[in-house]
């Protein structure tokens, strides 16, 4: 039987995606068990007020989990703060979390696979986290397989793991570039990971999960990742303070579960090569779209 791990959620100003992810997460078995840790953001402005008090009047309903805690930030932390603050409290306390934003609607069967994958990988420090999302890429991908790094849709570790992560993000561009190795951590030029760390550094964007992934592949550490997705990112509909209303990566959740089995613990390369392609395409799909977009401007214009 599965260790129970408590699932550490971050609100902000969204509550019909909360209602979604909370709703989701509850059609989990294991939910029942699960403490469930619930971190609400402050409203950064007056702007935001009026949503954030709807989240919070929900969140005051909430059951269907083992125990529900609810932190109520006084003061706007932003999403990287409260991430890294809510869940360094969670593993401290627990040895282990899983984690969630307000715009992931999961499997029935997620918990199920994070916290098989979180007993069968705990005492191995290769391993880094577990996650949960996975591309819609057009070949078949093994049940689970391994990538170097970590990622942020719908994920896990332990505290061994959360506290190797470095929030200097000079400090991780500047081993990138010693080693040479930001093609390789930008899929192969196929996903501008690079470029997002550099935005960080300069304040352009308040990225915790670009600094995760960056202590996880300059450590060479690997993520369990699942062939089929089983979480869905509902937030990429331009409602959100950090993603832009996109697709791409919408390819719909597993209704199945995924066996967590023994594999070999190494960067699986097929299925790196299977994501670059996606990345590629969609890169390729999206130049199209600016051109043609371009070109009815101009249309019109002349």
């Amino acid at each position: 039987m599965s260790t129970i791990t408590p699932i550490a959620l971050f609100a902000y100003n969204r509550p019909e995606h909360l209602r979604a992810t909370v709703d989701a997460l509850r059609n989990n078995v294991e939910a029942s068990n699960s403490p469930l840790y619930v971190f609400s953001d402050a409203a950064k402005n007056a702007g935001s007020a009026e949503a954030v008090r709807q989240v919070r009047d929900y969140l005051r309903h909430i059951d269907g989990f083992g125990e529900v805690h609810i932190v109520r930030r006084t003061e706007n932390f932003g999403l990287a703060r409260s991430i890294i603050e809510g869940v360094t409290r969670v593993c401290e306390k627990h040895g282990r979390a899983i984690v969630l934003e307000d715009d992931i609607v999961v499997s029935p069967h997620f918990l199920k696979y994070m916290n098989e994958g979180l007993d069968r990988y705990e005492d191995d420090h290769r391993v880094i986290s577990i996650h949960g999302y996975q591309y819609p890429v057009r070949a078949a991908l093994p049940e689970t397989f391994f990538m170097r790094g970590a990622d942020c849709w719908g994920w896990a570790t332990w505290m061994r793991g959360w506290a190797l992560f470095e929030q200097d993000g000079q400090r991780l561009l500047n081993k990138l570039m010693e080693r040479r190795l930001s093609t390789y951590f930008d899929y192969d030029g196929a996903y501008p990971y690079t470029k997002m760390l550099r935005q960080q550094i300069k304040g352009e964007n308040d990225s915790w999960a670009i600094r995760w992934h960056a202590s996880a592949f300059l450590l060479n550490m690997l993520t369990l990742c699942p062939g089929r997705s089983l979480v869905q990112n509902i937030g990429t509909d331009g409602s959100g303070v950090h993603c832009a209303s996109t697709t791409e990566f919408s390819g719909g959740v597993a209704q199945g579960p995924v066996d967590v089995r023994e594999i070999p613990v190494e960067e699986n390369v097929a299925a790196r090569r299977e994501i670059v392609r996606f990345h590629r395409a969609a890169r390729a799909s999206t130049a199209v779209r600016l051109a043609r977009r371009l070109a009815a401007l101009m249309r019109r214009a002349g």
